[in-house]
């Protein structure tokens, strides 16, 4: 059995111990400490996923911050602005051993204006997965842009994972719109799970130009659409972050930016300081769909 096989079907046992019943008196171990997701582990180990996005774990810590959000086997996860894929390569294995779905925006297609160059992404993007259905299911992929009002049919998606993504809504003028498109898309009781880089408590920059947005920005920009904050976690919490970088968030890992945006890379910046940081201060927090 190759390495592939065996995570595959470790994600198959995981499932079946993820769904299996607790003791008839509720005074088993599983009642007293949760249960670890192994079909969830096994997604994290999978040789699939790239050794630069494994080295990342220990900033971005998936399985804490996954399981603290309540990401549960069966679900349909849609998740904003997936990037390189860093979740995807975890979340769309997850859902394809658990019977769920995965499914992440992408450049919107019905926009006559888009350009060449983001329907190519988009290509791309979609390419990476399909050759790999066995191990990746079916990743749908869904609209999105300046154009989009919708993310999908009201009440059809019980997680929506925005990571590192709100500053940019935020520079767009488009934070309480997406916000209302998030709530909108989510079941009655769906969860909406939010990282972003964290500014220190006080005034919020509008639009966000270093990266760094505070908890309490986000939370009522949550508020405003619905939402109910369900908790928050330091999981991602990275103390040694000072926030005050010359070139914003991007100065630190993974970016590692060294010039003014738009300017060529500077070789002589020293990066010494930054590289020993890490990566940003992070905040963790669910939010909550009210039920009907």
């Amino acid at each position: 059995m190759s390495r592939i096989q065996t995570i595959l079907a470790a994600l198959a046992v995981g499932l079946a111990a993820g769904c299996a019943a607790p003791g008839k008196d509720g005074a088993d171990a599983a009642a007293v400490t949760p249960a670890r997701d192994a079909a969830l582990e096994a997604a994290i180990a999978g040789e699939w996923r790239s050794e630069a996005n494994r080295a990342r774990d220990a900033w971005r810590h998936p399985y804490e911050s996954l399981t603290f959000f309540g990401l549960k086997p069966g679900m349909t996860v849609l998740e904003i602005a997936p990037g390189g894929g860093w979740w995807t390569e975890i979340l769309a294995p997850y859902a394809k051993a658990t019977g769920g779905r995965y499914l992440a925006t992408a450049a919107d297609l019905s926009n006559p204006e888009l350009s060449e160059a983001a329907k190519t992404g988009r290509a791309n993007f979609a390419a990476r997965w399909a050759d790999k259905p066995e191990i990746f299911g079916t990743v749908e992929l869904v609209n999105f842009g300046a154009r989009t009002t919708s993310l999908g049919a009201p009440n059809s998606v019980d997680f929506v994972l925005t990571a590192r993504n709100v500053h940019n809504f935020m520079a767009q003028g488009r934070n309480d719109e997406l916000f209302a498109q998030f709530y909108a898309v989510l079941k009655p009781g769906g969860t909406l799970a939010v990282k972003e880089h964290r500014a220190n408590p006080g005034a919020q920059d509008p639009k966000a130009e270093s990266g760094y947005v505070t908890e309490a920005y986000v939370i009522e920009a949550a508020q405003r659409a619905g939402f109910e904050l369900v908790g928050k976690s330091e999981i991602n919490a990275n103390p040694a972050d000072t926030k005050d970088h010359p070139f914003g968030v991007w100065t630190l890992p993974p970016v590692k930016q060294t010039a003014p945006r738009g300017q060529p890379a500077n070789p002589a910046f020293d990066r010494t300081k930054y590289d020993a940081i890490g990566e940003s201060d992070r905040m963790t927090l669910r939010f909550r769909k009210p039920a009907a």
